[in-house]
């Protein structure tokens, strides 16, 4: 069975704006109007998804979507840097961020490591092999970042290499063991 799986990153916040690792914060007043001028745009969905966080909830039903919270797709739990602004914490304990992104398995902030987060958010997508149709899912672009290199078999490094701004769709097809990454289209369901 073949599934297509549209990946859409959450509007704009302040968490975004502010380079912050993510601390809930809600969507600011141009994200909300983003994600509204964006509504229509999507294929309709057989299975609306969202990763938990505010800003995803938020988006998510601002494009009309009526997307349950799916605990797997939340983002990467971040430990006692959660809330923090990354040059802040760069200056505080560098050794700490070095680490953090040489090696996918490091945790050093005492959450999640990215080994982690990709192991949950593909084993997510592998799940959904045996569904066919189309999944939409709201989700941080850290998730975002893990289907990919999940998805396409990559190495854990290119992660770093992957570039998500607000309100980007990132379409997978296929299957478990085998997906395809579409790019170019115009929209999402393009």
């Amino acid at each position: 069975m073949t599934v297509r799986v549209t990946l859409l990153s959450p509007a704009m916040s302040s968490a975004v704006r502010e380079a912050r690792f993510d601390d809930d914060a809600s969507l600011d007043a141009s994200g909300l109007a983003a994600a509204r001028s964006a509504a229509g745009t999507l294929p309709s969905p057989g299975t609306a998804l969202s990763s938990p966080s505010a800003r995803c909830r938020q988006t998510a039903a601002a494009l009309g979507l009526t997307a349950a919270p799916h605990e797997a797709l939340r983002g990467c739990a971040m430990g006692s840097w959660r809330g923090l602004r990354l040059d802040e914490v760069a200056a505080e304990r560098p050794e700490q961020v070095a680490a953090w992104l040489a090696d996918p398995a490091a945790a050093p902030h005492g959450g999640e490591s990215l080994q982690q987060l990709g192991g949950r958010v593909g084993g997510w997508l592998d799940g959904l092999a045996a569904e066919s149709g189309r999944v939409v899912a709201v989700v941080e672009p850290d998730v975002v970042r893990a289907a990919v290199v999940h998805a396409l078999d990559l190495p854990a490094p290119v992660f770093w290499r992957l570039d998500v701004p607000p309100l980007a769709f990132t379409v997978i097809t296929g299957r478990a063991g085998r997906w395809n990454l579409r790019l170019g289209a115009a929209t999402a369901g393009g």
